[in-house]
């Protein structure tokens, strides 16, 4: 497979008022079209950041992102990004919310029945045809999570950048978008990177997964190739051998190789808790 998107040696430093801050350092990736690649590892590794900066929200300290040959400096249509929080314009309707990215990349070349026409395709492809007409407060939040990747989709971007698209929504509901998502890139083929938490959904989405180190200075610890046979059937994968190994692995490597170790606080003594309100008092 030819790479579509070189993530080449990139660092990440932040200034803060205690000086330089290395979020992460020599982040290399190369993803292929067609491919799902999934970033894991614990909050504070740069996965956010590494996401910001191939959508051109960001620029690397160090390195640089190619597409297509191109150098990302800046955001564009060829990356529509899909975040948590489904940002929809809640005076509009499902149909305006998609119609408003539609316009803006293919204002010229798509007349009044195209853009129709392609507005209900991609409400369709999100299984949102029956509520194009229904605004955010009369659609539950995975309603609003499908028109929210509609709207990307309806960009026809070269890549689908998704951060933890899926984090606030109930468990039912989180599964009923993960199995859409699937037929989704099995249909169209897009080429996608999402970041996530969820070690069960990385497995059942991705070709690979690439697993952080913790920061500061995070890199690239370790990355998993998932060879299960699409369509991926969750009821099935279940029982299968393979896919529990897979989760293993990625279980191993966020709480044996890089445990995260919080800071231990001590309690105050009664001695100390009555000194300090005293002093408080004064």
């Amino acid at each position: 497979m030819s790479t579509l998107l070189d993530i080449s040696h990139i660092d990440m430093v932040f200034d803060t008022p205690k000086g330089p801050f290395t979020a992460f350092k020599g982040v290399d990736l190369k993803i292929a079209k067609g491919e799902f690649v999934s970033l894991i590892g614990h909050s504070g590794c740069g996965k956010s950041t590494v996401l910001n900066i191939v959508a051109g929200l960001l620029q690397a300290s160090s390195g640089g992102v190619i597409l297509n040959g191109r150098e990302v400096s800046e955001p564009g249509p060829d990356r529509a990004v899909v975040f948590q929080n489904h940002s929809l314009l809640s005076w509009l309707t499902a149909y305006q919310n998609v119609e408003l990215a539609v316009k803006q990349v293919f204002g010229r070349s798509k007349n009044k029945a195209e853009t129709k026409e392609w507005i209900e395709h991609n409400l369709q492809l999100v299984h949102m045809d029956h509520a194009m007409h229904k605004r955010p407060d009369e659609i539950s939040g995975g309603m609003k999570q499908r028109v929210g990747i509609a709207r990307a989709l309806a960009m026809q971007p070269e890549i689908l950048l998704m951060d933890e698209p899926f984090g606030a929504l109930d468990a039912l509901t989180r599964a009923h978008m993960q199995d859409s998502l699937m037929e989704i890139q099995q249909e169209l083929n897009n080429t996608v990177i999402m970041i996530t938490h969820d070690v069960d959904e990385a497995v059942l989405l991705s070709d690979r997964i690439v697993m952080m180190s913790n920061g500061p200075a995070a890199t690239v610890g370790e990355i998993l190739e998932i060879n299960l046979e699409r369509p991926r059937d969750r009821l099935e994968l279940a029982q299968d051998p393979e896919y529990t190994r897979l989760r293993s692995e990625v279980l191993k490597f966020l709480y044996e190789k890089q445990r995260k170790v919080e800071p231990i606080v001590k309690p105050r003594t009664r001695k100390k808790v009555k000194e300090s309100r005293q002093h408080e008092a004064a």
